[in-house]
């Protein structure tokens, strides 16, 4: 939904207009997947499918949300009452955003919020991110709070970790906040170093396609926590602080000295995922972009047999577009279904597009929604 829309939604339910307009955008993980939460590399893109808010300062304590996208009226509460657990509704995310603010001693009084988001939910594409990060924009800007895009990306985190009971990483919500236009973003988890690298796959000849394979998951719901633990219960074992800790090249040892297999294979993705980030970092600033395609397939392939995150939709994605002569793909975000990306030419898009098509209704799949990926702005005011 654009701005005016928006805007005049919010006037609509609220009876004035708003102070502004905020948007936050969805991402696309390019590699580096369930490395965020083992101090390791990941290195998304932000897309152009955001989500809007038009927001309206208060100061009488109360919080009003409103979702175009939901059925139901205007929720209000106190932001003194609010408390995590307590929501199991979309509003838990503006909400846990407002929680947080005030947890962290920003002095914020309330809100009229009216919401509109165009990045799917459930496909993998950090919907929930995108709605956290343009809350905690507007509120930054609202109440001049000064906060710049990383440290607000860090209290979205703890909203989602803590007031929505997710345990996601510091990935989506920095993706969100800090992405820039035509660039990936290199980020280390650990220290929260960002650098932005150039991504224009248009000025080469290629494009990058997203394959919604419209299977749910939630990560809230067991199987990515499970994850989690075992690579916490990897590194101690080893003995470090983080995955991050163990070397590429001391691989072989540290898997010799686990008796778990699980634990191995978790061991092993996180290990040679952050190897796969270095090595797409390097071949995109060599200008070998072309040559990154292998490289997702194999992370598609760790997440599929070492992680065990991916599921039949997304593998028959990356089977079906690589023999229709993709350059790669692989399953993109947390896993247990969502979405895959796809490298191709650019003069392949449509026959690549339309054998994953074909494989999915010969499957007896619900038709996959495809459309480009294009490098887009992070965060920002609209008016």
């Amino acid at each position: 939904m654009a701005a005016p829309e928006v805007r005049s939604g919010f006037t609509a339910l609220y009876g004035a207009a708003p102070d502004g307009i905020w948007s936050a955008p969805g991402r696309v993980n390019l590699i580096g997947e369930h490395t965020d939460y083992n101090d390791g590399f990941v290195m998304p893109f932000a897309l152009p499918h955001t989500a809007v808010a038009a927001v309206s300062r208060r100061d009488d304590g109360v919080l009003r949300l409103h979702s175009a996208d939901t059925d139901g009226g205007v929720v209000e509460l106190r932001v003194d009452e609010l408390s995590p657990l307590s929501d199991r509704e979309w509003t838990a995310y503006p909400a846990g955003v407002v929680w947080a603010l005030r947890e962290a001693g920003h002095l914020v009084t309330g809100a009229d919020v009216h919401l509109a988001s165009a990045v799917p939910a459930g496909a993998g594409l950090s919907s929930s991110a995108a709605l956290e990060v343009v809350v905690a924009l507007a509120l930054n800007d609202l109440f001049g709070l000064g906060l710049e895009p990383g440290q607000l990306a860090r209290l979205c985190q703890r909203a989602e970790n803590v007031y929505v009971g997710a345990p996601t990483g510091i990935m989506d919500q920095t993706a969100s906040a800090c992405c820039e236009e035509g660039h990936a973003l290199f980020l280390d988890t650990r220290d929260l170093a960002r650098r932005q690298i150039p991504f224009d796959l248009a000025a080469e000849g290629m494009r990058l396609l997203v394959v919604d394979t419209r299977v749910k998951h939630a990560h809230n719901e067991g199987e990515y926590g499970k994850r989690r633990a075992g690579c916490e219960k990897g590194a101690a074992l080893l003995g470090v602080d983080a995955l991050r800790d163990v070397p590429h090249d001391g691989l072989d040892d540290a898997l010799a000295r686990l008796d778990d297999e699980e634990v191995r294979r978790l061991v092993r993705h996180v290990v040679t995922e952050d190897r796969r980030v270095e090595r797409v970092v390097a071949l995109l600033e060599s200008g070998d972009t072309r040559a990154i395609g292998p490289v997702l397939t194999e992370g598609h392939a760790s997440l599929r047999d070492d992680f065990r995150v991916s599921c039949r939709e997304l593998d028959l994605v990356v089977e079906s577009a690589l023999a229709a002569g993709a350059l790669g793909a692989r399953m993109t975000g947390g896993g247990f279904g969502g979405s895959a990306i796809v490298l191709v030419e650019a003069a392949d898009a449509g026959t690549v597009t339309k054998a994953v098509e074909e494989a999915f209704a010969a499957a007896g799949f619900t038709a996959p929604r495809v459309f480009e990926a294009v490098p887009s702005p992070g965060a920002r005011r609209l008016s």
